[in-house]
């Protein structure tokens, strides 16, 4: 593209001088529910004998985004699912049916075992979800002593029964799942009463503690924020914030490859309400923890679109485009800024639901747009954050009389000393110079990687797998304190600079 196509130089300033908070690799989790095609026929498959098992496909593509943490088994399957009905063996498990997600009958093959098995070979934390809703006190103190305690004990006995003599290390545990709502409509009064009669029966197992997460707001919901820190924030280690992206209304929220302008401007602009989300429920929650003790953790965030023609509307399938990336992109920058108090999220979801990394169809497997944004991100998991602002005239994405950030970005620096910075252009026709410096550092060059395609729903099939894939990019130029970096239209770019 000639340069004469760019818009006017926008100046960016990279504060490699001003690093403090580091961006906690667990911002980048995955959530895998009992809901459609994720666990089964998704993360676990039937062999040609009829038997389940892990899909290493999908295990060997996830640990290149190194999945820091799995968010299981549920959502809203959580406060309906009974761990001891998914242990022992699976020709002796009950079955349930999952009256959530679709009136499937699931034969409870994929449990405990299955699952801290799958984080293992993923190098991944657990993050289990107990259930609040139809189970008890009891049954979630029971679940976390099968896990954790490394002592002689009723569930140790019934562990070791089971071909497991040592506890897995099982930290984050979330007490229920969106309690507002499916979890059990409850009052944010009621809950808090409920959450600490649940989290007292959760003790420390020697150097193991659970990192209590608690049932936070349902996206706008600030008043649920300042309950349940005020009664229970003693005894919270993370509260739970929920929020999707949803161009349409609930009822028709819209076709996730049909779609013009409009649709692509109004989901960005949704995108970027994350901002001011997190800001109010941060600044409610610094009334009561103003040391910031408390994560603020986005358990579920993503594009939901409608479910693809003629698939169950209960499974939530759905198409993944080039839209979809750059709403990732855009949201895991608004995670970054904010990293010292969002210190964990997690992305709905991880296989074949809602805004995945994955769609499989039989043994056939391809990746997504958004695993792409996550893989191109994974530079900046533990690294520290360096603040990044425009200066002057930023760039503006106009659409219909309104405007948007035309620009996103997040810049960090690794264990090695080496800067990366991460940029996306909103705007889907106009291409931009970002012109700035780097306060601090002293950098000699540059490479680096893009994300784009010549259509704003472009995507991958199984016919055409990598439509949509990072290229190698050499829009980015370096010359002591100075960088200039061409940014494509609705582009996502990675510039790493030494």
């Amino acid at each position: 593209m000639p340069v004469a196509a760019f818009g006017q130089g926008t100046r960016l300033v990279i504060h490699a001088d001003q690093g403090r908070d580091t961006i906690s690799r667990h911002i980048y989790g995955q959530f895998a529910e009992h809901l459609g095609r994720d666990i089964y026929d998704g993360f676990w498959t039937k062999s040609g004998t009829g038997r389940w098992h892990l899909r290493e496909d999908v295990i060997a593509a996830l640990r290149k985004i190194r999945v820091p943490n799995l968010r299981w088994p549920g959502g809203c399957f959580a406060d309906r699912y009974h761990w001891q009905d998914g242990i022992g063996p699976p020709e002796r498990r009950p079955t349930i049916v999952n009256t959530m997600w679709g009136n499937v009958t699931e034969d409870n093959s994929f449990g405990t075992h299955e699952y801290l098995d799958l984080v293992d070979r993923l190098g991944a934390a657990p993050f289990i979800v107990g259930n609040v809703g139809s189970g008890t006190p009891r049954e979630m103190a029971e679940w976390w002593e099968y896990v954790s305690f490394d002592g002689v004990s009723p569930m140790t006995e019934l562990r070791g029964k089971n071909g497991r003599q040592t506890p897995w290390s099982v930290r984050l545990w979330g007490v229920g799942n969106e309690s507002w709502g499916c979890g059990g409509n409850m009052t944010p009064e009621y809950y808090a009463d409920v959450y600490k009669r649940f989290a007292t029966f959760l003790p420390a197992y020697g150097p193991i503690r659970p990192f209590r997460i608690a049932t936070g707001a349902n996206s706008e919901d600030s008043h649920w924020t300042d309950v349940v820190m005020r009664d229970a924030g003693r005894m919270i280690d993370g509260l739970d914030l929920h929020y999707y992206t949803v161009v349409g209304s609930w009822a028709h929220k819209g076709s996730a490859t049909d779609f013009t302008e409009r649709e692509w401007f109004i989901a960005l602009q949704k995108a970027l309400h994350m901002e001011d989300l997190i800001t109010r429920h941060a600044a409610v929650m610094d009334q009561y923890d103003p040391r910031k003790r408390v994560a603020l953790v986005v358990g579920e965030w993503g594009l939901w679109h409608d479910v693809e023609p003629g698939t169950n509307p209960g499974f939530l399938y759905q198409q993944n485009t080039l839209r979809d990336a750059v709403v990732a992109a855009v949201s895991l920058d608004v995670f970054n800024r904010h990293a010292d108090r969002v210190r964990m999220a997690n992305i709905a979801q991880t296989i074949n639901v809602l805004q995945a990394m994955i769609l499989t169809q039989g043994d056939r497997m391809i990746l997504t747009p958004t695993y792409h944004v996550f893989e191109m991100y994974t530079v900046h998991q533990d690294a520290v954050l360096l603040p990044l602002t425009f200066e002057g005239a930023q760039p503006r994405y106009e659409y219909e009389g309104q405007s948007i950030p035309a620009v996103s970005g997040s810049a960090s620096r690794d264990k090695e000393g080496r800067i990366h910075v991460t940029l996306t252009n909103l705007d889907p026709k106009r291409a931009w110079t970002v012109t700035g410096e780097i306060s601090g550092a002293h950098v000699s060059r540059a490479s680096g990687r893009v994300l784009t395609a010549a259509a704003m729903n472009a995507h991958n099939t199984f016919d055409q797998p990598a439509a949509v894939q990072p290229a190698p990019f050499t829009g980015a130029r370096v010359s002591g304190e100075k960088v200039t970096v061409d940014l494509p239209p609705k582009a996502i770019v990675i510039v790493d600079l030494q």
